[in-house]
């Protein structure tokens, strides 16, 4: 499939997930971009979307740990550093900088889309990744895959201007995460579906053991599950 990529973020590898390396399909993605197997990569998790949902520090701690949902952190990676964009602003570029560029995965959390889009751009990772992306694989969760579509969405819970951007718009389409999930009962095919018919880009609707797997402009759903295009 082909996406409808932004002119200027063509070179780029993206594995954008609802919930994770949920199933063996997804981890094959991941290696693929990578280049090389987990164990011989370094990855940086970036908690901050989960900061904008009721208890994420202990979400976070969960989510590192491996004992919360799919693997992302806790999946024997070479190495693994946390990386918090909140912080960065008050931090000499150098030092965290640097890190990045020593990166094979950026791994980026879900929680509220709108939170993480703010932090992205007040960071200055936003204005990097084009450059880091030549060569780094940026790995989605939910609210973090979502933000790279131009569709977002927020919790409220932080006090950022109503008007704040939901994403960063790099892929003209939009990405429903959690299809059908049990919890979610407001995820279900049929109230996507609705939701899809008012937006006017294309809207892939995936569940939790599905991803999009971006390469330079062309998007390839990858599932063991279920999952659904719709075009406006």
């Amino acid at each position: 499939m082909v996406s409808h990529l932004t002119a200027n973020k063509e070179t780029m590898k993206l594995l954008l997930t609802s919930a994770g390396i949920s199933n063996k399909s997804i981890h094959n993605a991941l290696v693929e971009l990578l280049g090389k197997p987990v164990e011989e990569s370094n990855a940086l998790f970036i908690p901050t979307a989960i900061y904008g949902i009721p208890n994420g520090g202990e979400i976070v701690r969960k989510v590192i740990c491996g004992t919360l949902g799919d693997a992302f952190c806790d999946m024997g990676w070479k190495s693994l550093g946390l990386l918090e964009l909140t912080a960065l602003p008050s931090i000499k570029r150098e030092l965290w900088v640097t890190k990045l560029q020593e990166t094979d995965a950026l791994l980026v959390g879900g929680g509220d889309c709108q939170y993480l889009s703010y932090w992205m751009q007040q960071s200055g990772l936003t204005e990097l990744l084009p450059l880091l992306l030549n060569k780094m694989v940026y790995v989605g969760l939910s609210a973090g895959s979502m933000i790279m579509t131009r569709y977002g969405t927020t919790f409220e819970n932080h006090t950022l201007p109503p008007e704040t951007d939901k994403c960063l718009g790099w892929l003209d389409c939009a990405l429903h995460p959690h299809l059908d999930y049990v919890s979610f009962p407001e995820n279900s095919m049929a109230n996507y579906e609705k939701l899809a018919a008012t937006l006017p880009m294309p809207s892939y609707l995936i569940d939790d053991q599905t991803a999009l797997k971006v390469i330079d402009g062309n998007i390839e759903v990858v599932s063991e599950g279920n999952w659904k295009l719709v075009n406006p």
